[in-house]
This record gives structure tokens, sequence and C-alpha cells, in this order.
């Protein structure tokens, strides 16, 4: 850290839009820092096998993917600090990030705090991840092509992967907590008239039941409190993700659902600072959307030091 440095670009997060952020600056000679408490990647390195990210005919997986992102940012001059972010102050000029290792000073920030997937919280969910249970159908659905899957939620996204998934898997079961579908119209009748897709309403899942792998499911009725078991080979969570914005609530406006209020700008409600990834609001939530708004947002941050240069 260098003391009363100001940075052209403070990047918060490491994962794939803060590290195309940190490339697309550092090429284009800005002075760059990425603020990551963890290791490069964020949620990206958790999956064991991606196929969908463009370049890698064979798949890769998401920790060394992450880890290739940062070794290419970091060869044209971005630099790497592992430390956590405790608090922003972004209509200072110039803004300030304060970690565990210091405070940072910038003349823009790049928000890739990103998003995670709410759980259901049963035993052995997190330890059966990538052997059984997921929670992206685009990501991990066609480990599961012919198989049989289950699907938890109610919502537009559990809706969403269940159509996905019926064009892959041989039965879709969709387990929801209550009777009717959350989900609009639209999508509840398109899913409704898909023959391999099955519905388990009033339900809840209790327990997990594997081998090394998972085997089935139980449920418990809702209503009436009995319980069943269910053989799949896979499990879609799919109730929603929890946006890491709590360093920014209050300062930026969210949307209705607590994502950063961005469009295809990623610029922010406040200027110079912009948000990219799983923590914008946007239509779609993967690798490549990520990397698309990383490249975007040192666009509009280029533009933005240029008219405030003194």
């Amino acid at each position: 850290m260098k003391p009363n440095h100001v940075y052209d670009m403070i990047i918060v997060g490491g994962g794939p839009g803060g590290y195309t952020s940190a490339l697309y600056a550092a090429r284009a000679g800005l002075d760059t820092v990425v603020l990551e408490k963890l290791s490069a990647g964020g949620q990206m390195a958790l999956s064991q096998q991606i196929d969908n990210y463009p370049g890698f005919e064979d798949g890769i997986d998401g920790f060394t993917l992450g880890e290739k992102m940062q070794q290419q940012a970091e060869k044209f001059g971005a630099v790497t600090e592992y430390a956590e972010v405790s608090k922003l102050e972004l209509s200072e000029t110039p803004k300030r990030v304060v970690t565990s290792s210091g405070t940072y000073l910038g003349k823009t920030v790049v928000i890739a705090t990103g998003a995670t997937p709410r759980v259901l919280g049963i035993p052995e969910e997190q330890a059966l991840v990538g052997r059984g249970v997921a929670y992206c159908a685009a990501c991990d659905g066609m480990f599961y092509r012919g198989k049989t899957v289950v699907v938890v939620g109610g919502g537009n996204s559990a809706v969403a992967d269940a159509l996905l998934l019926s064009r892959i898997a041989q039965k879709v079961i969709l387990v929801h907590r209550r009777d009717s579908l959350r989900a609009e119209k639209i999508y509840h009748d398109q899913l409704m008239h898909t023959a391999n897709v099955e519905f388990r309403w009033n339900s809840t899942v209790t327990e997990l039941l594997h081998d090394e792998h998972l085997t089935g499911v139980r449920l418990k009725d809702t209503v009436t409190g009995e319980e069943s078991t269910l053989a799949c080979d896979g499990l879609f969570v799919s109730v929603g993700r929890k946006p890491a914005t709590e360093l920014v609530d209050g300062q930026l406006t969210l949307d209705d659902h607590g994502y950063i209020a961005a469009g295809e700008s990623t610029e922010t409600s406040i200027p110079g600072v912009y948000a990219v990834g799983d923590v914008r609001t946007k239509a779609l939530r993967q690798i490549v959307t990520a990397v698309a708004d990383g490249a975007v947002a040192v666009h509009m941050a280029e533009e933005y030091i240029a008219r405030n240069a003194k």
C-alpha cells in the first residue's frame, strides 16, 4: 500500500468482472489496484468445471480461470492487495476505501462484490456441492443430460432453471413449499405444458440422501407433515441470490431486490462509481456478462477521469 497515493481506479472484488476491469484499466495506462479478501475468482472459483466460457473447448475449473484472469491483469501492471474492505466513502474526492490494511484513495471505484446463492440450510448441503447439489442450471445443467433432477423454488429463477433443465434432463421435478408458483404467468404457463416436468406442491426438502454423490431427497409436506423420499441425480437450489451490497447500502441506489441499480453502462447513482458482475441489476448473471461489464466500466471510467482532469 502506498500512503496518500491516489489510484486512478480501485476495484473492490477479484471475480471475473473485477479482474477484467483491472486488465482493461491497466492496459489503458490507469494506475489500478484490486482489493480482494480471499482469492481470485469469487463464486466462479467454486465451480469444478466451466464449459460455457469461450476459448476453453475442454472446459476449465473456476479456480484456475480466476488465477489466469488475475495473472493477465497483473502482467499489464494491475496490483492485487489482499485486504477486507470495511467501509466505502464514495461521495468523497478522492473516493476512500477503508480496509483491514489501511485506507486506499481513488479517482474511480468499481464495485465487483458479487452475489451469493441462497442456500436451503440443510445438513451436508455444502459438502455435496459438485456431487449432486448445484445452484446454477446454466452452469451445471449439462452434467445431468438424460438424468432426473429436482429444482427447489417457485419464483422466476426456479421456473427458468426448470425450463432450461427440461431440455437437457430426462425428468425435472419442481419442489415448492406452496401450492402455486410465484413466477410470472408467462413462465408458469410454459412450464405447465412441458411434458417432462413434474410438481411436488406444498413440499420442502429436509434431507439429502447420498453415498459419494446425491441419490435422492427427503420431502416433507408443509400441510400434512407427511414425509416421503424422491430419487434423483441432481438438486438445483433456485431460491434466490443475496447481493453483497452491505458496503454501499445508503450510498448507492439499489433496486427492489437489493442489487446495485446500474444499467449496461455500469454507472451507478454516484459519478465515478461503477457496478460490474452479479452485484448489479441485470437479466443474466454469468461469467461472460461479468467480463463484459468490466470492459464497459473501464471505458466509462476513462471518460470520467478525462472530464475531471485538472
